[in-house]
Parts: C-alpha cells; sequence; structure tokens
C-alpha cells in the first residue's frame, strides 16, 4: 500500500487488493454475543464482545451489523478490544419502532444499549447513514464518544441534495434518483431487487454503489439486497433533509472521516466541508474506492483508524 499527497489534509490511498473478503454472518468468529434489548424506541438486536476500549460500530442504510465482517475480518487492531455492533431500529434483526426514523430516538437507543451492556463510553466507526448517526450521537451524548470515523459517510452533499432534489439531480444525481424510486415504490422494492438477483442483473444495479462490482464476492450483493430497507431509507433521507449541521461545530472529540473516490453517494467535497464544521478531523480518500469502504477497501480502512 502506498500514499499520493495531492493535498497534505487528503492523503489518497490505493489497496493492492479490491473487496478482498466476503460478508459474514456467523458471530462466533468474532466472539460475538446476541443480545436483544429494549429501548425507548423498540427493541435493537446486539452483537456484542466485552472487553475495554470498545468500537460501536453503526452500519448504514444497506446494511447490518454483518456488514462489518470484512473490516473486522483484517482488522488485527481489534483483538481484545469491546465490540458493540448494533442493527439499527428497523434494520437488520431489529424491528422496525412505531414512528418513523427520528435520530434523537436513535442516539437515545444507542445510550440505552451502551447502558444496558455497562459500557461507560465508545469509539464509534459508522458507515453512510451510520456515520451520520454517530455524528449526532457525539452531539447529544458527547460524554460518551471518544471519537468518531467516519467510512463513506453521507454528510454535507447528501443533505443537501435531500433538501433541494432538483439541485440534488446535478449534485448527487444516483441518490436523489433512489431517494424519487424508493419513495414511489417503498417496500415492493425489496422483491423487485430479489427479482433482479435472481435473473442475475442484479450487478448493473448496484454498480454505481460499487467500483468494481463484478469483483464483489457474492455475498456483498446478497447482503446489499437483503439488508436494504426502502421506507427507512428515505425517512433517513427526510431526517437529513431537516437536520442543522450547524450542530456538528460542537463536537469537540477526534473524528476522521474517510471517502472514496468514486462515491455517488457523497462527494469529494464533503471533506473540505467537514473540515470547516469540524476543525479537528481527519481526512482521507481513498482511490479506487466508491460508498463501501470498509468492504472495498477493508484494509486501507483499518490501517487509517489505527486498527491494523
Amino acid at each position: 500500500m502506498h500514499a499520493i499527497d495531492t493535498d497534505a489534509r487528503d492523503p489518497v490511498v490505493t489497496a493492492e487488493a479490491y473487496a478482498p473478503y466476503p460478508v459474514s454472518p456467523t458471530p462466533a468468529t468474532w466472539h460475538l454475543r446476541r443480545t436483544e434489548i429494549v429501548t425507548p424506541a423498540g427493541p435493537v438486536v446486539v452483537h456484542h464482545r466485552p472487553g475495554p476500549d470498545a468500537l460501536l460500530l453503526l452500519h448504514g442504510v444497506a446494511g447490518s451489523w454483518s456488514t462489518w465482517s470484512p473490516l473486522l475480518t483484517t482488522a488485527a487492531g481489534i483483538d481484545g478490544r469491546g465490540l458493540v455492533l448494533v442493527d439499527l431500529p428497523g434494520w437488520g434483526s431489529s424491528p422496525a419502532p412505531r414512528g418513523a426514523f427520528d435520530l434523537d430516538d436513535v442516539a437515545v437507543s444507542l445510550t440505552t444499549v451502551l447502558d444496558a451492556l455497562g459500557i461507560a463510553w465508545v469509539d464509534v466507526v459508522g458507515h453512510s447513514m451510520g456515520a451520520f448517526v454517530g455524528m449526532h450521537l457525539a452531539v447529544v451524548a458527547a460524554e460518551r464518544v471518544r471519537s468518531v470515523a467516519l467510512v463513506s459517510g453521507t454528510t454535507v452533499a447528501t443533505a443537501d441534495a435531500a433538501r433541494h432534489p432538483l439541485r440534488g439531480l446535478r449534485t448527487l444525481p444516483s441518490f436523489t434518483l433512489l431517494r424519487a424510486g424508493l419513495t414511489l415504490t417503498r417496500e415492493a422494492a425489496r422483491p423487485m431487487l430479489s427479482a433482479l438477483s435472481r435473473v442475475g442483473l442484479l450487478p448493473l444495479l448496484a454498480a454505481p454503489v460499487f467500483t468494481h462490482v463484478r469483483r464483489l464476492d457474492r455475498s456483498v450483493l446478497d447482503a446489499f439486497v437483503q439488508e436494504l430497507r426502502p421506507t427507512r431509507f428515505t425517512d433517513a433521507a427526510r431526517t437529513a433533509a431537516g437536520y442543522d449541521l450547524d450542530r456538528w461545530r460542537g463536537i469537540t472529540c477526534p473524528v476522521t472521516a474517510i471517502a472514496g473516490r468514486d462515491d455517488v453517494f457523497a462527494r469529494v467535497s464533503d471533506l473540505e466541508a467537514l473540515r470547516e464544521l469540524v476543525p479537528q478531523v481527519r481526512t482521507v480518500l481513498l482511490d479506487d474506492c466508491g460508498h463501501f469502504a470498509h468492504v472495498e477497501h477493508p484494509d486501507a480502512v483499518a490501517r487509517e483508524l489505527g486498527l491494523a
């Protein structure tokens, strides 16, 4: 692996292997225990491992705890550390809450989980929507968050495209069109995706999200189809549209933002925008990488987060 510095603040990291590990739904591989914790937003399924310096890993809109398995596979630095992998309300094995997606409700659910597990504070790693959730947690529960890492985070450009869909057609067309399509089809989109998968057309649909969709292990695409929650996706987009990003200026813990140069759900300019909002942020731009940096280049992500 080597780094090419086009901007001293944005090392462009290239990795020697693309998407080298499958998505594994086997928690025993990492000695994880499955627990269901009752929270104000309803039951939440958690896979966790006791230990010091706990990591809280938060998935995105097309993910669950298992989406992190490629990173867990390569991250030798997690050995001996506590792990908390949450299926956010309405995703994975966690049932949908009674109301719409609400960031404050999710933050309360997460602090309830930490309380139930006896964990005082965590280092948060969030992907896509999970990165947005992690930043909000650092705002409303600062005493529980030691650091935040954004992995392919949907942040400034995504919130702007959600707020201004017409402008989003120019700035983030893939996100904007997907949001419009899922708003129309809602949960009917899931069987449609499954049908496309059965006839071998899913790679065509998923191609914008991954830089090299044909090089992915089949388990990655299967998880993508299984974990996408259309209604929750549109709820999350609506929440991002109404969120005041200036709240992030109050975050004082260290923040790392890792982005893929080919990400169609975010823009490279998000890194500069994040530096303006959170001056202490460290930014990393990955070449040859789309919206799933922890799946496409888990070795690079682990190295940049100090988990290699």
